[in-house]
């Protein structure tokens, strides 16, 4: 390969047709199911498909197939089949389906907005997920640019993967016999630790979602009448939160979700930290006088990656600041997230959860733990030697450094039911958002020079997953 021939290739490709692509699909507010209950009759869906399809039913990338499947009352998934040079298959996986707005974007950027600012393009939805379709086909038409075989590569984008994947599964079925065996999966879904070289995940935490539901009075009080007398929602809510964490330490106290840490990856987490020193949480948008979570650089990253950790992401039943009267509130739902470590059942870890909240509620009040999602992480199998070695002279010839591999706090319920279902594939996880890159949050943007230098390394791995030397 001439690496700087593909260099020129990828940068040209990106500059000239892709980054105008993806300005386009950020304007369009595809919020996945979870989050638009009319995301089939609002069309904005179709929308992104459209665009995507269309973009990718322009490149001339031999012997391609390209088709839109949407089953009734699905979301559509968009699934390319590229014919190779042995009997080899490569399944390459991304999504584009978004998160909501949120609050906090800084002047003059918003998500529906795109702005490129020096090297990042805001937005949301390009970084997560938008971009994978266009650099898994383009590290795919750069090797046949160049003559150099490659495998069969089946190209797979879903539009629910925000909601946890729901329909994904369905398409799977469907898609049995086309997609096959394949003996290596390419995510392109995930997080990296800095830009400066490929970073490559492990595991993956599962999660679970659920809404706590606190009901004390049939109707608002006054709350002059009633203080002192009626237990407030929040006096239950603090409560029943210190029977799931500690309030001091943030450790969660549910034994079924905590796992014993792989050794393995136990040592991954302290040659990051070697790596990536205090930018572990200094690259975090603290305000200034607030400090992280007590522990070593690597105990931080363990945290993130392999125990398991609460946050409250939605509330409801309360006015606004300025609406807030002298009201005793009669009800309040918090909506739960927990990230639970990657080989933690999650049913289980469901189960004790909705057990832990609604036994013998204070003051018996009426307390419901509803369960909306619950999906077990992934842990990687054994990395063969030749993928080590193809991601490690990916990252040099690419970036100038070696690669790096961690685990990641987020979650993508697909490579959990991938695992289970190609048992024997290698696995090659990889993305672009890294530091202040702030998926699902505001500012959120896609970093152009890191995300051009991973459409190389994907190329470098194709083409060694190909050469038997490599992959015998």
């Amino acid at each position: 390969m001439n690496h700087q021939q593909l260099t020129n290739y990828i940068n040209n490709l990106w500059d000239t047709s892709i980054i105008p692509t993806l300005i386009e699909y950020i304007k369009i507010p595809n919020k996945s199911p979870q989050f638009d209950a009319d995301w089939e009759s609002h069309g904005y869906m179709d929308e992104a498909v459209e665009l995507i399809a269309n973009w990718c039913r322009e490149q001339a990338v031999n012997g391609m197939t390209l088709d839109v499947l949407q089953l009734k009352g699905r979301t559509p998934v968009i699934i390319m089949d590229i014919p190779g040079d042995n009997n080899k298959t490569v399944l390459l996986y991304g999504h584009l389906d978004k998160q909501p707005e949120m609050t906090g974007w800084s002047e003059g950027l918003g998500p529906w907005q795109p702005v490129i600012r020096g090297d990042r393009l805001y937005g949301r939805g390009a970084a997560d997920d938008g971009y994978a379709a266009f650099a898994s086909l383009t590290a795919i038409k750069a090797l046949q640019e160049q003559n150099i075989p490659h495998a069969r590569c089946v190209i797979l984008i879903e539009a629910s993967e925000e909601s946890g994947s729901h329909d994904l599964p369905h398409y799977m079925d469907v898609l049995k016999e086309q997609i096959g065996t394949p003996d290596l999966v390419i995510c392109l879904d995930s997080c990296c630790g800095n830009y400066e070289q490929l970073w490559t995940t492990t595991s993956l935490r599962g999660v679970l979602t659920a809404t706590l539901s606190i009901d004390v009075l049939k109707e608002g009080v006054h709350s002059g009448a009633a203080s002192g007398i009626v237990p407030s929602c929040f006096q239950i809510l603090r409560q029943l939160l210190s029977r799931i964490e500690s309030e001091t330490t943030g450790e969660v106290l549910i034994k079924e979700m905590h796992v014993d840490i792989p050794k393995q990856r136990g040592e991954q987490a302290h040659l990051a930290a070697e790596v990536l020193g205090d930018a572990v949480f200094k690259d975090l948008p603290f305000h200034d006088t607030v400090n992280p979570r007590e522990g070593t650089i690597a105990d931080l990253i363990l945290n993130r990656t392999w125990k398991p950790a609460i946050s409250i992401t939605g509330l409801s039943g309360v006015p606004s600041v300025e609406n807030g009267g002298n009201v005793t509130l009669p009800s309040i739902k918090v909506k739960l997230s927990v990230r639970l470590p990657p080989t933690c059942d999650a049913e289980q870890a469901a189960s004790a959860l909705k057990t832990e909240l609604e036994t013998q509620p204070p003051y018996n009040a009426n307390v419901r733990c509803d369960i909306l999602d619950a999906a077990s992480g992934w842990n990687a199998p054994a990395e063969a030697a030749w993928l080590n070695k193809a991601i490690n002279e990916a990252s040099m010839a690419t970036f100038g450094k070696p690669a790096v591999s961690m685990g990641e706090g987020v979650s993508i319920p697909f490579m959990g039911m991938l695992g289970r279902k190609f048992p024997k594939a290698q696995f090659l996880i990889t993305g672009v958002l890294g530091p202040e890159a702030n998926a699902h949050g505001p500012n959120e943007f896609l970093h152009l020079p890191t995300v051009k230098k991973l459409t190389a390394c994907v190329c470098h791995t194709l083409m060694a997953h190909s050469e038997d030397h490599y992959n015998p």
